[in-house]
């Protein structure tokens, strides 16, 4: 028995992979849809994920962000914007999702230094060249069709020798196709990847009866090249696993070391 994440495109016999022509505007929709149900277990860690995986990688490539100008690019119900806060950084956090910032907005008091706008990465006009020390892209990347655009604008927004921290769905191992092998008693014999150089929109199941999120998915090779030809210069590429800590808190993750379930990119304005 195999678990497949159902996708977005259509094949024709004999022919090339057609693909479905979503927008980011759709991909909008589909996350202001799932907001609630979606954020609706997030501590302050966020969600068990990101707990266990995105947020001690995160924040090793971060350091000490005393007194920095921090953009968190995509910042969802807005827990990753809070702790960089908490942690002395003055904060501006913009989403897409207009459903999401207003459960940012309730969830952040008025004394921590978070500044929050409605605001699709790919663009970002109402910001200045420049105006950050530093920006983090938590889980975003994949929910834009147009990245080239997003890393053109991070480009921008830095100042000259700011980082670029994002994280993303591996593209290695979370294809369009890909899902555990089981045998007949439920035992995971192994991680099967397919269509991994399909590159286009998928959808992944929602929450409950709301509408597939869609995601974006694109090679490695892609990602890096993008990265490169933007101007970055790549300083550290993370694959997270989990901390002995944590696995002693939740001992399932230990068949996270099977494969990879993330990548995190630092990438430096030259």
């Amino acid at each position: 028995m195999k678990r497949n994440r159902k996708t977005a495109y259509k094949e024709s016999e004999g022919e090339d992979t057609v693909k479905e022509t979503y927008s980011t505007e759709e991909a909008i929709k589909r996350w202001d849809a799932n907001a609630e149900a979606y954020t609706k277990g997030y501590t302050e860690e966020g969600d068990l994920h990101r707990e266990v995986f995105l947020n001690p990688c995160l924040f090793t490539l971060i350091g000490d962000s005393t007194d920095k100008k921090i953009l968190d690019a995509g910042c969802g119900e807005g827990y990753l914007s809070r702790k960089l806060a908490h942690d002395g950084a003055s904060v501006t956090a913009v989403d897409y999702s207009e459903k999401m910032l207003e459960i940012a907005k309730e969830k952040t008091s008025s004394s921590v230094d978070v500044t929050s706008f409605h605001g699709n990465c790919e663009t970002l006009p109402f910001l200045e060249d420049s105006s950050f020390d530093l920006i983090v892209s938590n889980m975003v990347m994949q929910d834009l069709s147009d990245h080239e655009s997003a890393l053109r604008e991070m480009y921008r927004l830095l100042i000259d020798g700011g980082s670029f921290i994002f994280s993303i769905l591996h593209p290695c191992f979370v294809t369009p196709e890909s899902g555990w092998e089981k045998n007949d008693q439920g035992e995971k014999l192994h991680w099967n990847v397919d269509r991994y150089f399909y590159e286009g929109v998928y959808e992944q199941r929602g929450i409950g009866e709301n509408d597939k999120i869609l995601y974006y998915h694109r090679t490695l090779s892609t990602y890096m090249n993008s990265i490169l030809q933007t101007g970055f210069m790549v300083e550290k590429v993370e694959e997270p696993t989990p901390s002995k800590e944590i696995l002693e808190k939740y001992p399932a993750f230990e068949e996270d070391f099977r494969c990879a379930d993330f990548i995190v990119f630092k990438v430096v304005k030259k």
